[in-house]
């Protein structure tokens, strides 16, 4: 079989749904600020009290599931073309983080932002390891993308939005390793190894 090849469809195929998925939960969300709105209000937004907006709700939390899913099962073939246990590791908390996220949204309170925590963290931990198993240019953008989401992290649990709002800068954090992966995916898969 080949790993490398399976590897990177599913963190492909992975990444590129759930874009898809966030986006037109949305678009089908009434008054979703992209700014103001955290990228989980699309599950369930729960400030004083909860409110979950369909079908917003339903793509969002089915798109992150199919997500860490993906991830998952992506990991499971990293390791068997890499063999590199940090890396398969950091890779699938960040799955694990993902599926958290859908499974458990802001209606469960600490234990959704801990799935956030993971996946973001994880995440962004992945991109930077990840320069080891990929080939110049390649490894600079992993290298950078793993580090503008880490450091959007801090900021944001810094609450410093830096005039981008919590969602905007919660999209700093995310959209760095969705856009990694899937380059990452890509690279994968037309790649030969290092």
């Amino acid at each position: 079989m080949d790993y490398r090849s399976a590897a990177g469809a599913s963190i492909f195929i992975g990444a590129v749904q759930f874009v898809m998925g966030m986006l037109l939960a949305e678009f089908l969300y009434p008054g979703y600020s992209a700014s103001d709105n955290y990228i989980s209000d699309l599950g369930a937004t729960c400030r004083d009290t909860c409110i979950i907006q369909q079908p917003s709700a339903s793509i969002f939390n089915a798109s992150v599931v199919l997500l860490g899913m993906l991830l998952l099962i992506g990991s499971y073939f990293l390791w068997n073309e890499f063999h590199n246990f940090l890396f398969t590791v950091l890779f699938a908390l960040a799955g694990a983080g993902a599926v958290g996220v859908g499974v458990f949204p802001e209606t469960a309170g600490v234990v959704h932002e801990l799935a956030s925590l993971a996946a973001f963290l994880f995440g962004g931990l992945s991109a930077i390891f990840a320069f080891k198993l990929v080939k110049a240019p390649f490894t600079c953008f992993s290298l950078l993308l793993g580090i503008t989401s880490l450091t959007a992290l801090v900021l944001f649990i810094s609450e410093i939005y830096l005039g981008l709002g919590p969602g905007g800068m919660e999209r700093m954090i995310a959209y760095p390793v969705l856009l990694w992966a899937t380059g990452f995916g890509g690279n994968l898969m037309s790649s030969q190894k290092a």
